[in-house]
């Protein structure tokens, strides 16, 4: 990824209570809800705007660890009517890492972004002298 991500502030919005996992989330996908929402409830960056993107978040973890059962017990190689090909979890596994990847970061889940925390001064929010220049 190029550039620097922005820093991860606090928000006047932030919920301020720990929600529970949407019901048709699979187990997985609800053990990780259960485990990152206290801790992002805690450093008030999510709003009710960004429980989306926790979902989804939430929905590539499962997708990531359903499809290591899978590839577990039938192994990364199956047998087709072709030969030997890779078993498709192998690719849907990926791709949700990917997403799961990407969504970490967005929701500052990863080292990096926890590295950065930047907490916004709201008593400053409003005041624009320095437009006056």
């Amino acid at each position: 990824m190029r550039g620097r991500k922005p820093e991860m502030a606090t928000d006047r919005n932030a919920l301020d209570a720990v929600i529970n996992a949407p019901a048709w989330l699979s187990k997985h996908a609800k053990a990780e809800w259960r485990r990152v929402m206290p801790d992002l409830t805690k450093r008030r960056i999510l709003t009710a705007a960004d429980l989306g993107s926790l979902e989804s978040y939430c929905i590539a973890i499962g997708q990531v660890r359903d499809m290591e059962s899978l590839i577990s017990k039938d192994g990364h190689v199956v047998e087709t009517s072709r030969g030997l090909r890779a078993h498709p979890a192998v690719r849907i596994q990926s791709d949700a890492m990917t997403r799961a990847r990407l969504l970490a970061a967005e929701l500052g889940l990863t080292p990096v972004s926890r590295s950065r925390p930047a907490i916004r001064d709201d008593e400053n929010e409003d005041d624009l002298s320095f437009l006056d220049r």
